[in-house]
């Protein structure tokens, strides 16, 4: 049973993508098209060799959009502005998750590699805009993309963040090994994953939560 650890937290932080919502709308695989065409654009590779591109500068950096800055001096507002023009009405709003998410105790915030246009808008189709303390973005973190260690600091510094108070709530397992190190109790959603750096997994983020927030 989980509830008696997390006795402690007073801070809810949330990733958004396949996180907050789960990964079965394919919104995210709307975003990879429009990458996958940007990187064609910039670097005049053909589409197969373009993406494979994009998917190293992901492995490598944490986002495709650091790679192009180190490497193609692409203007990261161009970017983001073109890869993020998508149909969010694939979305639907979980009102049951929504309301467990109110019921937490303490401050709710989300922190996302998402730039903020693009997090406000899923965050309205959602029903979520009001919900939270505070939102975090790509711009927040000075466009360093989790997991960089210097990126959770930043944002958690402006948050005011006690790591030994908070959790982290991520459905990537490698963004979930800083908040481990530093302190925080850490769930993957939506995930498998043997790293110890994980203290739990859930592929339902509505049942886990309801788990803390009920006698």
């Amino acid at each position: 049973m989980p509830k008696s650890q997390f006795s402690h937290v007073s801070e809810w932080v949330f990733d958004m993508d396949h996180t907050l919502y789960p990964p079965h709308n394919k919104l995210f695989d709307q975003i990879e098209i429009l990458m996958a065409d940007y990187f064609v654009k910039v670097t005049g590779l053909q589409k197969p060799e373009a993406d494979k591109l994009r998917q190293s500068y992901w492995d490598k950096y944490g986002a495709s959009l650091t790679g192009l800055m180190h490497h193609h001096d692409v203007d990261p507002a161009d970017f983001l502005r073109d890869v993020h023009d998508i149909d969010f009405s694939v979305l639907d709003p979980d009102h049951g998750l929504n309301d467990i998410i109110r019921d937490l105790p303490g401050r709710k915030i989300v922190y996302t590699n998402a730039p903020r246009n693009y997090a406000e808008q899923t965050l309205n189709r959602l029903h979520m805009q009001d919900m939270f303390d505070a939102v975090y973005a790509l711009e927040d973190a000075d466009l360093i993309p989790k997991p960089n260690q210097k990126a959770y600091d930043i944002v958690l510094n402006k948050a005011g963040v006690d790591p030994n108070r908070a959790a982290m709530f991520e459905d990537s397992p490698q963004n979930l090994r800083v908040p481990h190190d530093i302190g925080m109790r850490t769930v993957l959603v939506h995930g498998e994953s043997r790293d110890t750096h994980i203290h739990h997994h859930t592929p339902n983020l509505s049942n886990f939560l309801n788990l803390l927030v009920t006698e």
